[in-house]
């Protein structure tokens, strides 16, 4: 039997009643709540905003880096199918504003997928924050508003951008971090070299070349301790899939543990997995508990149904 293709319209037809169509732009309510005015592309139906760094003046290699080669923050509404929108941008942050700026977006229901540095011998530091969420028009706009606003105040306290987390220094040069303490914590046994102390948590994943890479491939969660019980540094590394990224944000965030990158480590491994690092000063056990508590919550969404596949529509 021959079989045929059916008709352009019946294609057409079905495949807009499985696809929404885009919804318009309510260009009105981004401009109120977001108090700024943008710009609409026609071509891609897209709303967006920018906002020219100029407020500090960067220096790249000797050389001026004005904001139209690369220090322009940058804001792209477009209308959503399951939602009314969606928005998309790349923040330009100074190292005093990144973590204001990433809870800022957190609390108002943005995403923060990326932080990262765009060049090398910066003075000061330029950092990028890539955002992204769905919902109303208003809400999406007031949400990059308050991180707008958080940037502004950390500016407003200080023109220029700080040198330090303003933290007193750890001599780690001298370390004594109790191990059985942080071992009862993690429910686990890590390891102590030269008065530190190290907890690493391994996954894995599948790779193009049909194996499998695990914890001393580099793919693992990590917290390394310096200093004293009550005056420690902890720095690691979180390894998260797909439905982990955010909620570990949120509560490493809600610990005041400083966030220093967002990013891949590999490409064409399965699951996907991105990587955030981390910093923060405190007492030697109450960081624990800190990075104790997103692991908690990384958990939880690993065993979720939802966290089974990833998004690909």
């Amino acid at each position: 039997m021959r079989h045929t293709s059916p008709p352009l319209f019946v294609s057409v037809f079905l495949f807009l009643s499985i696809v929404p169509i885009a919804r318009a732009l309510d260009i009105g309510a981004i401009e109120s709540a977001s108090a700024a005015k943008g710009t609409w592309i026609e071509s891609e139906k897209v709303y967006k905003l920018t906002f020219p760094r100029d407020d500090v003046k960067v220096i790249v290699d000797g050389s001026p880096l004005p904001p139209f080669m690369g220090l322009t923050t940058w804001i792209s509404f477009m209308g959503g199918r399951e939602k009314q929108a969606m928005v998309m941008g790349d923040i330009v942050l100074f190292g005093d504003e990144v973590n204001p700026a990433m809870s800022a977006a957190l609390d108002g229901g943005l995403e923060v997928t990326a932080l990262h540095n765009h060049v090398f011998y910066d003075h000061p530091r330029v950092f990028c924050m890539h955002i992204g969420g769905e919902g109303s028009e208003a809400q999406l706009a007031a949400s990059v508003r308050k991180v707008l606003d958080a940037i502004k105040r950390v500016r407003d306290g200080a023109a220029k951008p700080a040198p330090s987390f303003g933290h007193e220094p750890v001599a780690a040069d001298i370390s004594s971090i109790s191990p059985k303490p942080l071992d009862a914590i993690f429910g686990a046994s890590g390891t102590a070299k030269d008065g530190m102390y190290k907890i690493v948590v391994g996954r894995e994943v599948s790779m193009p070349c049909a194996c499998t890479a695990g914890k001393e491939m580099g793919v693992n969660t990590w917290a390394g301790f310096a200093g004293t019980d009550d005056h420690a540094i902890v720095d690691g590394d979180f390894a998260c899939a797909y439905g982990e990224l955010q909620p570990v944000l949120q509560t490493l965030r809600r610990h005041d543990i400083k966030i220093v990158a967002i990013h891949n480590h590999m490409e064409a491994e399965a699951p996907r997995l991105i990587f955030l690092h981390y910093w923060a000063t405190g007492r030697a056990q109450d960081l624990a508990r800190a990075v104790k508590a997103a692991l908690d919550v990384q958990r939880e969404q690993h065993a979720t149904p939802a966290h089974q596949h990833e998004h690909h529509d």
